[in-house]
């Protein structure tokens, strides 16, 4: 049920916020560690509970989440929904003819959403760790909800509980003739189940999650990366010495 209800929630954020333009507010650096198998572990757990509703990673396969430590057995009892097989690829739970029929559009697919969204704020991951922690109560929206990364975004706060509600504060400043809202800063509404410190790296660890997805092969590329550079290092050596064993007699 729950999958569900997240499942139309945020299909129902895209839409609008397909059409939205992005701020050119600078990014906070996000804590990606793709080797810290306990961040990536609760980032999956995270992906699962809060964005695979609506979001399918239709590259990536459950069974794939054995490389960041988890084995298949806990993967099926804690990863998986009861139609869902550990062979299967991550597909989200709203069926795609009917959310574009209701919204006129699909949820995108996030299997590489952190190596698409880099820019000239920062990383992708930078991107998504910012967004995620931005939210802020916004009645004039249809959802409720606005974003200081995404201003008019779609997309409601699906993660609100944890990180609670909170409005953003604007004060009017004249800019070359033109009067602009500056933010200053966050009220809270109500406390969330998580300390601010808990949610920021709960979000951290989710944005690390979904910057593995994008390419689970890249610690094993990066350590036979380094394995190919010392052989190629000791092969010079080498070569070199016997280059100048063979030419020593060569006047």
């Amino acid at each position: 049920m729950k999958k569900v209800l997240f499942s139309l929630i945020a299909a129902l954020g895209f839409v609008a916020g397909a059409h939205a333009s992005e701020s050119s507010m600078v990014w906070d650096k996000a804590p990606v560690d793709v080797t810290n198998q306990a961040s990536l572990q609760n980032g999956a757990k995270l992906f699962v509970n809060y964005c695979l509703s609506c979001h399918s990673a239709a590259f990536m396969r459950f069974n794939r989440l054995t490389d960041i430590g988890l084995t298949e057995q806990q993967i099926k009892d804690n990863l998986l929904f009861t139609t869902d097989k550990i062979g299967e690829t991550m597909q989200a739970a709203i069926n795609p003819k009917e959310a574009k029929e209701w919204f006129g559009a699909n949820p995108p697919d996030l299997t590489v959403i952190a190596r698409s969204r880099a820019g000239s704020g920062g990383s992708g991951a930078d991107y998504l760790y910012t967004f995620l922690r931005t939210f802020y109560r916004d009645d004039t929206k249809p959802t409720g909800w606005n974003n200081l990364a995404f201003p008019s975004v779609g997309m409601p706060h699906v993660m609100w509980q944890l990180q609670g509600e909170r409005k953003a504060v604007f004060e009017q400043r004249e800019s070359h003739g033109q009067t602009e809202e500056v933010f200053k800063g966050w009220e809270e509404i109500s406390p969330g189940t998580m300390t601010p410190q808990q949610y920021d790296q709960a979000v951290g660890d989710l944005v690390n999650y979904l910057q593995w997805m994008g390419e689970p092969a890249q610690n094993t590329r990066i350590r036979i990366g380094v394995w190919v550079l010392l052989f190629l290092a000791g092969f010079t050596f080498i070569a070199w010495r016997l280059n100048a064993a063979y030419w020593k007699d060569v006047k």
